[in-house]
């Protein structure tokens, strides 16, 4: 890689929807800015970014990969993050250390809209961001087409962003081709010309006046933010050159405009013109820690990690973003030693002595430290950077590996895959039994699988966890009898008891008491019943837990010397599974409750999702902070949400989300309790 002396660093997040373009764009970054000879396809496998064998076997981003370029005397880090909405906390993660972000995007309004999430974190972030719409080439089939889609997609970016879209730059169409663009600011139209920067032409007569109405809007909304440019419209003098590149670069790095460049990355069209617009109008990474509240001057290092990874050759590799103070080559942060100093290549490594303030590279071997975690010498920050908020899991698979031998390996596994994945978790439920794998969608577990067979020789049989039903009971029953009675040579075994069964109020658990006068049942004897009594109902009449419920020990009797606990222990199960047959046992169902968010417009859609999931809808109303979106709160059954994210997104282009937590228990539909009890597995309809 070239080693020539830079003088500045731009570290730059790339993301936005999954198959807009983002891992082509960075293959073309790194090719015009000649630090690749050959730029790879992601179709062909042999790009820098996507290099894990996961992204490549699905032509997916699925983790963050990190490239270094040099350009114009500049360092560029560039983060190219999955697009995915199931690898989202891999690009929240990576975005909490860049300077600004290149939002990349189809020339399509109807899919704008994927973008709202992501404008919504960067916005709450204030991370200076602007959008390269790619893929010109697919929409210009005629001149006015090409134009008129490049507006229909500036109001949808509208609709979608917080902050002022500004156009910088404009189409130029030529019969069924993007031939090149106008800059707005120099107001010089160029024509794209393979394999070179794109050459100066004059200005088409025919896009005069639409440049003149874009770039009125663009100055328009820098004005809005600059007194001194406000009164040289008003007086209708035209602004320097000099002049609105400073307001942008002023109002993209205070995060109050997003500017709009466009291109076709996989010919390299708009590419140099973006990368201008970094080196020119991008923060320097002393700005961003500026806005972060950082101390500049301090000489401690701080850094932060923002991704982990197990590669096959290096093992641990945190990357991290260097705050302030420098990085050496074996520094102890946070108690451990760094196992090396590296930047990073896609996969590929090169070892470094020293990283500055600014820089984004990869300690190796930093056991113990996690995604997120703030770095310094001491250990101890004067307080701990911001994380990005940990998502909540919404689906889920109950695994266990195909070889039970190596069960004893899968705890390990997990805890190294929940390491270099923070958004997945794993639990052993103590109802069912399962170790249950949560993730953010099905592709997102596959992921996770496929790392466990690979990475750890650990391949699993998976399925649908089983829903956690319970039982309860309807009707009392008074002075149940249980004896046992066991005679086998020497001391025997007896004791007897009388029990009252009740139900009670949903919600309470379980109670024992005891009545006993006259010592019918010894002291020392009622422990022994109580747990008889608790291990029965581990597995009631209908195969399940049994919760709300009373139960009363009246009277019984025993002898002086066959008596025991163990005995008196015997004698209330007995008691138990007879009285609980007479009960009128009755099947519950855990109950969520969930709030269910997307843009209004599909709210009816939402209402419908949760009513034919049998579903109990309790209300709806606008979120706060999001414009044009609602939240449906109702009560779900858990056994109808095991596939809901999937038909969500379905639903609502891949933006819908939910947050949920149980609620309470509730009788199953007498049809549907009627399957479940004939499966015998305990498992609902939606289980395989």
């Amino acid at each position: 890689m070239n080693q020539k002396v830079v003088s500045g660093l731009r570290n730059v997040a790339i993301v936005g929807p999954y198959l807009s373009g983002k891992t082509t764009l960075l293959e073309s970054l790194l090719f015009v800015t000649g630090t690749i000879s050959r730029k790879g396809s992601v179709k062909e496998g042999n790009t820098v970014g996507d290099s894990s064998t996961e992204a490549r076997d699905r032509q997916m981003s699925v983790e963050v990969s990190a490239a270094s370029t040099e350009y114009g005397d500049i360092r560029f880090t560039f983060l190219d993050c999955p697009g995915s909405v199931e690898f989202a906390q891999e690009t929240y993660n990576a975005l909490i250390g860049a300077g600004a972000a290149v939002v990349v995007c189809e020339p399509d309004p109807a899919r704008v809209l994927t973008l709202a999430p992501l404008f919504k974190f960067l916005d709450d972030w204030q991370i200076p961001h602007l959008v390269f719409i790619n893929k010109m080439d697919r929409v210009c089939t005629d001149e006015v087409r090409c134009t008129t889609n490049f507006i229909e997609v500036l109001n949808a970016l509208k609709s979608v962003s917080s902050r002022p879209i500004v156009p910088h730059q404009y189409p130029i169409g030529q019969g069924d081709q993007v031939v090149g663009f106008i800059d707005l600011v120099s107001e010089q139209a160029y024509h794209y010309h393979p394999g070179a920067p794109a050459d100066p032409v004059p200005m088409p007569e025919s896009l005069k006046e639409q440049e003149q109405a874009a770039r009125t809007q663009m100055l328009e909304e820098l004005a809005n933010f600059d007194d001194h440019l406000l009164e040289e419209l008003l007086e209708e003098i035209n602004p320097s050159q000099e002049e609105i590149i400073q307001d942008l670069k002023m109002e993209l790095g205070a995060d109050l405009i997003v500017p709009v460049f466009i291109g076709v990355a996989e010919q390299d069209y708009g590419v140099r013109p973006l990368l201008e617009a970094l080196l020119r109008e991008a923060p320097a990474p002393e700005t961003t820690a500026e806005r972060r509240g950082i101390i500049l001057h301090a000489t401690e290092p701080l850094a932060q990690v923002l991704k982990t990874y197990y590669t096959p050759q290096g093992g641990k590799m945190s990357l991290v973003r260097v705050w302030q103070g420098q990085l050496t080559d074996g520094m102890v942060l946070n108690g451990v030693r760094a196992g090396g100093l590296y930047r990073m290549m896609g996969q590929q490594t090169q070892g470094l002595q020293t990283a500055g303030a600014g820089e984004v590279v990869a300690l190796a071997r930093m056991e113990g430290i996690k995604t997120g975690d703030t770095l310094t010498t001491s250990g101890q920050a004067s307080s701990e950077l911001p994380k990005a908020e940990q998502l909540k899991p919404v689906f889920a698979l109950a695994i266990a590996p195909e070889k039970r031998n190596d069960e004893v390996k899968l705890t390990g596994a997990l805890s190294k895959l929940l390491e270099e994945d923070p958004a997945l978790a794993w639990e052993q439920h103590g109802d069912t039994h399962e170790i249950i794998l949560w993730g953010q969608g099905e592709i997102h577990l596959k992921v996770a699988l496929d790392r466990l067979r690979r990475k750890y020789n650990l391949p699993m049989v998976t399925h649908l966890p089983h829903v956690p039903y319970k039982e309860t009971i309807r009707k009392p029953v008074s002075s149940v009898h249980g004896r046992y009675k066991h005679q086998s040579g020497g001391h025997g075994q007896f004791g007897d008891v009388y029990l009252d069964i009740k139900p009670v109020s949903r919600g309470e658990g379980f109670n024992f008491s005891e009545t006993i006068v006259g010592g019918a049942v010894p002291r020392q004897y009622i422990p022994g019943v109580e747990t008889g009594v608790r291990e029965f109902l581990e597995h009631g009449p209908l195969g399940f837990p049994v919760v709300d419920i009373a139960v009363t020990l009246t009277n019984g009797s025993y002898h002086t010397v066959d008596s025991s606990e163990q005995a008196f222990k015997q004698a209330a199960r007995l008691a138990m599974q007879e009285g609980m047959a007479k009960c009128e046992p009755t099947l519950l169902e855990p109950i969520s409750s969930v709030e269910i968010c997307a843009p209004n417009e599909f709210t009816s859609k939402m209402m419908q999702l949760i009513s034919g999931r049998r579903g109990q809808i309790l209300g709806y109303e606008p979120i706060s902070d999001w414009k044009g979106w609602d939240k449906v709160s109702a009560y779900l059954p858990q056994a109808e949400m095991q596939d809901l994210i999937v038909e969500l997104r379905s639903l609502t282009m891949g933006v819908g989300f939910f947050h949920w937590q149980f609620d309470h228990l509730q009788e199953v539909p007498e049809p549907l309790a009627k399957r479940v009890l004939g499966n015998g597995n305990g498992n609902g309809k939606n289980n395989h």
